[in-house]
């Protein structure tokens, strides 16, 4: 089973959703502004898609810039708790399989993990 991580609110990930749903493929949705997640969880997610907490985190947000991220060197223990606490920071949408995962940029991309 897969987990598509979502927010519907997000005009890719409703697109993302969209395939999925037209391929029929077997997922959970987990809405995680709604749902809170876990340091482990974005550990796992960003060892799933074998990038730095760093590297998935949205820099356009506006809590990006009024925690000015951009001025700062955080360790990836810091990053997760940061994602954890601002989980709108979290690009999105993410499909995870097992341990693979992609980020749905372009949602293309997440038909790599239905073969």
């Amino acid at each position: 089973m897969m987990t598509y991580y979502h927010n519907p609110r997000c005009s890719k990930s409703r697109e993302g959703l969209k395939i999925l749903k037209a391929k029929k493929a077997g997922f959970v949705i987990k809405e995680y502004l709604k749902e809170p997640m876990t340091e482990s969880e974005v550990k796992a997610l960003c060892l799933a898609l074998k990038m730095s907490p760093a590297a998935v985190v949205r820099t356009k947000e506006d809590i990006y810039k009024k925690l000015k991220l951009h001025q700062r060197e955080l360790d990836d223990q810091t990053w997760y708790q940061t994602i954890v606490k601002n989980p709108v920071l979290l690009e999105r949408p993410i499909l995870i399989k097992g341990k693979k995962a992609v980020i749905g940029r372009p949602t293309e991309r997440l038909l790599d993990l239905l073969k």
